[in-house]
Parts: structure tokens; sequence; C-alpha cells
């Protein structure tokens, strides 16, 4: 009985191996999963710095068409204009990324 229990090879084995190899791929998937993470953050980054850095002001001038003979007009626009400044976090300004180290130690009152 026992040789049967020695030359068997399903069982104990087989699955720590499958459990070491488990593991070895879920720890993978984390790391890969975390550097995705990290690249799609960065092109969105990209993204916002390039939204950021476009102007978008314009200004366009009004038209008018004085009546024939007449006082006043046939037809008028105004003009409009709008001036684009810098928000908050454009070019890059604001760090949401990482925090600054804090020191750990027991504060003393």
């Amino acid at each position: 009985m026992l040789r049967v229990l020695l030359k068997d090879e399903s069982g104990f084995v087989v699955s720590t191996e499958l459990v070491l190899i488990a593991t070895v791929l879920v720890l993978g998937l984390i790391v890969g999963l975390t550097e995705i993470q990290h690249a799609v953050v960065a092109e969105l980054n990209d993204i916002s710095d390039a939204t950021g850095n476009m102007n978008q002001s314009y200004l366009y001038t009004g038209f008018s068409k004085e009546k024939q003979g007449t006082q006043g007009f046939s037809a008028y626009t105004r003009g409009s204009s709008v001036l684009d400044r810098t928000d908050d976090c454009d070019d890059n300004q604001c760090d949401i990324a990482c925090d600054v180290p804090v020191d750990e130690r027991a504060k003393r009152l």
C-alpha cells in the first residue's frame, strides 16, 4: 500500500505545482496591470496637457447694413469675443500622482 502511494503521481505534488504556477501568474498579472495603469495615466496626462495648451480665445466683429434712403438698419449683428485664461491645472501645474513623503515618527505635543 505504501508503494502504491509513493508511485501515485496525481494529487499533492501536482496541486502544489499548480498553486505555485497560479501564484506566479497572479503576481505577474498584478505587476503588469499596474504598469498598464501608469502608462494610461501618463497618456491621459499628455492629452490633458495638450488640451490645456490650446488657446480657445476668439474674436469676431459685428456688421450692419443700413437701409437705403431711410434711417435705421436692415441687418445688424453684434460682435463677440472670449479671452481664454490659464486654468488651475493647465501645463501640468498640478501634481496628482504622488504626495510629499511624510515623517512617521511620533509627534510631540
